[in-house]
Order: C-alpha cells, then sequence, then structure tokens
C-alpha cells in the first residue's frame, strides 16, 4: 500500500494549496475546495477556488506569453514538450498514485494515465517538425499559392474527474507545440492533479527561463467555467464532460464566434455475433463495463449479442462478474475502485430502479457495499440488466457500471440498435467473420468517432484522433491530425509578375 504523505510531498502538493497558478506563481483568495478521496471518504487536502480578479491576472499573463512563445520555432517548442514528457517518467509513479488516490481508478490504470501524458509528449515531439500546409496551382499565371498554419492564441481547457491528468495533456501537448499558451479549469472532483501536473511543469519552465503564462491553472466550480467560455481572449475551449454540459459550453462560445472542442457523453455498444470469439469478447465487455468503475465515457453500456449465443454469452458474463474483486483502488489484487462521491451512487441507484420499472430483469444484482474497507460509501456493485434499447433508462449515460445486455437477429437490426441512440462515441464488434467487419466500419454501419473490430469500446491509443459524433460533440483529440483545431489556417497567394491578371479572367482596365 502507498504511502499518500510521501506521495503528496513528492508532488509538492501541501494540506492547503492555491488554486490559481501562472506557471510558478500561484495565489489563494477564493473559497476552499476540498478535495475528498473516494478511496476511503478522507480529506486529501484543500484548494483556493479562482476569482475573478486572479482570473484576469492569468489571462493577461498568458496572453503576454503567448506573444513571446509564438515565436519560438516549433522543433524549440517540441523540446520544450520533450523535456516535460521526461519529467512525467521521472514521477510517473507519485503521480499515478495520486490519480488513483484522489479519483477512484485502480493504481493499474493511474499509472496508465500518466504514461498516455508521456505517450502524447512524445507523439507531440515528432509533431513539432511536421506541422505541414500545402501547395496549389493558382489558375493566374505568375501566382504561387498555398496554405500554411499559424498559432491561435490562448487554449483554454476544462477536464473532467475521470481522466484528471490525460486529458488535459492530450489537448496541452499539442497546442504548446503549435505555439499557442494555455489556461486550464481541472474538476472540482479532482483539483490536486492539476496542482501537481503545474508543480512538474514548472520544473521544467525553470529550467529552460520561460515565461510564466505558458501554463497557467484554474480552479473552482461551473462559475469559473463561465469565464473562460465568455472570454473572446480564449478563441478556443476544449471541454470535456457531460453532454449537458457541452451544451452550455459550445452555445456561449458560439455566441462570441469561438471554436469549440467538445468530448462528451458516450453510450457505448458492443455488438456480439455468432463468429465471436468468446474468450476475448467476455474479456474485452468485462473490462468495458467495469474498469473505473464505469466512469469513462467510452466504457461499454451495452451488449447486443445474437439470439442463438445469446444464453452462453449470459451466463458466461455473469459467471465472470462473480470473480471481479471490489475495493481500495491502491490495492492491485482489486478489479473495480469506488463511485467518484455520493451523488454518483445516488446516481447508480436511481438508474437501476427506473431500469426495473421499465421491464428490465436484473441478471446480476447490485447494490452499495458497507462495512470494512468501504467507509466512503462510494463503493458499488456492478450491475447487468436485461433490457430493451429503446427504454428511456438504457437511452441515457449513467456514469456507472451498469450493462445493459439485449439480443438481435440479423447484423442490420444489431447495428440499428447500436446507432440507436443519441450519443456517438465508441463502439464495437466481436466477429471472426470478415464480411461481418468490414459492413460495420463501412458507411452503412457504426455512426460512432471510433469503431473496433475484436477489442472493447474502451481505451484509445493516442496515436489515432479520438472523439465522437452527434451528442458526444464532434471534437478530436490527441492524434492523427487533431493538432490543426489549435492553429488557425491562411490561404496564401504570391504574384511574382509585374502585372496584375484577376481570377477567372476579369478584365479590370482603368
Amino acid at each position: 500500500m502507498i504511502d499518500i504523505k510521501k506521495t503528496l510531498t513528492l508532488l509538492g502538493l501541501k494540506e492547503m494549496n492555491n488554486g490559481t497558478s501562472i506557471g510558478s506563481e500561484s495565489f489563494g483568495g477564493g473559497r476552499v475546495i476540498n478535495s475528498v478521496s473516494p478511496v476511503d471518504g478522507g480529506v486529501i487536502g484543500g484548494v483556493t477556488e479562482t476569482t475573478l480578479e486572479e482570473y484576469e491576472k492569468v489571462m493577461q499573463s498568458a496572453t503576454s506569453a503567448f506573444k513571446e512563445w509564438r515565436l519560438k520555432p516549433a522543433p524549440l517548442r517540441g523540446e520544450i514538450v520533450r523535456q516535460y514528457g521526461e519529467k512525467l517518467r521521472k514521477y510517473k509513479q507519485s503521480l499515478g498514485e495520486l490519480v488513483s488516490y484522489e479519483m477512484g481508478k485502480s493504481l493499474q490504470e493511474g499509472l496508465g494515465e500518466v504514461q498516455e501524458m508521456i505517450d502524447i509528449c512524445d507523439f507531440a515531439v515528432g509533431l513539432s517538425r511536421q506541422l505541414h500546409g500545402l501547395t496549389m496551382h493558382s489558375e493566374r499565371p505568375g501566382h504561387r499559392m498555398y496554405e500554411q498554419y499559424h498559432p491561435l492564441g490562448v487554449v483554454g481547457i476544462i477536464s473532467a474527474f475521470n481522466f484528471p491528468v490525460a486529458v488535459w495533456n492530450w489537448n496541452t501537448a499539442l497546442a504548446w507545440i503549435c505555439g499557442d499558451t494555455c489556461v486550464w479549469k481541472a474538476s472540482e472532483k479532482s483539483p490536486l492533479c492539476s496542482i501537481a501536473c503545474q508543480n512538474i511543469w514548472n520544473e521544467v519552465s525553470k529550467e529552460n527561463n520561460l515565461p510564466d503564462g505558458i501554463s497557467c491553472i484554474v480552479n473552482g466550480d461551473y462559475k469559473v467555467g463561465e469565464m473562460m467560455t465568455s472570454d473572446d481572449r480564449l478563441p478556443l475551449i476544449s471541454a470535456t464532460g457531460s453532454t449537458r454540459m457541452g451544451r452550455v459550453v459550445g452555445s456561449e462560445v458560439a455566441k462570441r464566434f469561438g471554436k469549440s472542442l467538445l468530448e462528451l457523453g458516450g453510450n457505448n455498444a458492443i455488438i456480439i455475433t455468432p463468429d465471436a470469439d468468446l474468450e476475448i469478447t467476455i474479456i474485452g465487455a468485462l473490462f468495458g463495463a467495469v474498469g473505473t468503475c464505469g466512469q469513462r465515457c467510452t466504457s461499454t453500456r451495452r451488449l447486443i449479442i445474437h439470439e442463438s449465443i445469446y444464453d452462453e454469452v449470459k451466463n458466461k458474463l455473469a459467471k465472470a462478474y462473480t470473480q471481479l474483486n471490489i475495493g481500495n483502488p491502491l490495492d492491485e489484487s482489486n478489479h473495480v475502485g469506488p463511485l467518484i462521491d455520493k451523488d454518483a451512487v445516488n446516481m447508480y441507484l436511481s438508474a437501476i430502479e427506473k431500469a426495473k420499472e421499465e421491464g428490465g430483469n436484473v441478471l446480476v444484482e447490485g447494490g452499495v457495499l458497507k462495512g470494512g474497507g468501504y467507509e466512503s460509501g462510494c463503493y458499488v456493485k456492478p450491475v447487468i440488466i436485461e433490457a430493451e434499447n429503446h427504454f428511456e433508462i438504457v437511452q441515457d449515460e449513467t456514469f456507472a457500471p451498469i450493462l445493459y445486455i439485449m439480443r438481435y437477429s440479423t447484423l442490420k437490426e444489431a447495428i440499428d440498435l447500436q446507432n440507436g441512440v443519441k450519443q456517438g462515441l465508441s463502439s464495437a464488434i466481436m466477429t471472426k467473420n470478415l464480411r461481418e467487419s468490414e459492413k460495420f466500419l463501412s458507411a452503412v454501419g457504426s455512426d460512432c468517432g471510433i469503431a473496433n473490430v475484436n477489442i472493447g469500446t474502451s481505451g484509445a491509443e493516442i496515436g489515432g484522433a479520438f472523439g465522437g459524433e452527434k451528442e458526444t460533440g464532434g471534437g478530436r483529440e490527441s492524434g492523427s491530425d487533431a493538432w490543426k483545431i489549435y492553429m488557425r489556417r491562411q490561404t496564401n497567394t504570391i504574384n511574382y509578375t509585374s502585372e496584375l491578371p484577376l481570377a477567372q479572367g476579369i478584365k479590370f482596365d482603368l
């Protein structure tokens, strides 16, 4: 078991921490937010909320730093990100422990989240030498056309509790190499992680004599988020959270013609065909449904099982659920940790009752665990419910380990069920049949931003663009060409003649 006090000390965290930071300079004038661990219900530490005056100081500094940072060549910016990745390697164990203890995910997942930060830094370093444009042939003689990308400005990042460090770094690593500076508002449910990341960044900043405003943090509730969404000095707001939150953020940013990168809710399904390898299917469905206690946007919410193997899959899965160890996530023998807080527990209980009211059959019973080791009141049993796709509760995303299972007869019916929800993040099909897999990946297949074959819905590699369609928001983060949203595109035309021929052959003689 870890020594959490030692972990906090190594990360530069105190009993009371200033929640606003411009690089190494921090402020603490607002009310105190206590970070409470769902692991044992203990208060880890306090963080001050950002005041309006402190926010204004942050924005002035970030704006000023941008003017200097954008002038550094992209490969040099990449070198700074490389150094940050090296610092993350140094602090991986401690930061992973903090993620696990403050958020409640297993230690393996906490360490894996820090590894994602390291991986995206590595990706960004290579990308810093590949920020490319295009050249085009002009229709006018003696002209050259091309397009290029310039730094966008100060990027605002609003992150969620379930990935308290990785998603921020998905954004910052790319934004930094693109020449942007960043202001980060972490979830008020996991604020200490933001301060730890800033402390690690400060080491790199000091060693390279960088302006403080390249990385800034603010903390607080939705009111601090409103300061960001309404601020036209932030040309891009990247927000991760619920669909409800995304509607508000997207609307407010659109009013001022800003750009939004929204990563919102998921209602992810796995289609299981008669040609599926059931051994890997059960493992993929199990981890997808109960990993992070069902608190991933890519968590598996629905299993769509062919009628010919429905009973077999149902029984195998139910048996697998009996082998789950639920408990302290810092103990690596446990598979499932707690929900984030009591509100999440209440939503979990309410969803189960709603499913029963709509006609669902509970295959694996749930409930709140009590007694020794479960004092926080946030530990719950993963649940399996036989349900119909049209149930209102099935159509909604419940951030908890609740898995709905249903049957289908034809692949078209299965795909229609998979697509028959408002969210469109992640999806998967389990099959050894090439025709089935290709149809699932075709234009008439999955309508999600992520579509997998023979792996589950949960998790993603940083090399691919991450994001979804419909009420998931449509944003893309991390790999591929996701970097382009952090830059502004410019088309250039150069006339290297002594004449001025007009486009489309138009004559304008004086």
